[in-house]
């Protein structure tokens, strides 16, 4: 679970660079300053993305449809989506282990 947080931390805080990386772009204000620091600080941040959920994959503590879903969707929105999705399921696993009631 703790290694879920540090993934959410990282997908949260590229998300918010990405807003104002958007902003800047060429479409929007065309800030290329801006864009040539935030740009590959992003991209930095998608490695490690990539890199954390592809960790967890070796270690089997999910599939390797975590990091796929990362890359397809080019960073946070994969990872927060599967952040989710292993959260709930770790959720449901501890139910049946205590036998309560699902919610």
């Amino acid at each position: 679970m703790r290694f879920l947080n540090i993934i959410a931390v990282v997908a949260v805080i590229d998300v918010l660079l990405l807003i104002p990386l958007i902003w800047a772009s060429r479409w929007v204000a065309d800030r290329h300053d801006l864009v040539a620091v935030l740009g590959p600080v992003h991209g930095f941040l998608f490695l490690v993305l990539i890199g954390l959920c592809a960790y967890g994959s070796l270690q089997k503590w999910w599939g390797w449809w975590f990091p796929i879903l990362v890359v397809v969707t080019l960073g946070p929105l994969g990872s927060l989506i599967g952040d989710w999705i292993v959260r709930r399921q770790l959720k449901h696993e501890a139910r049946a282990a205590t036998g309560s009631p699902a919610a």
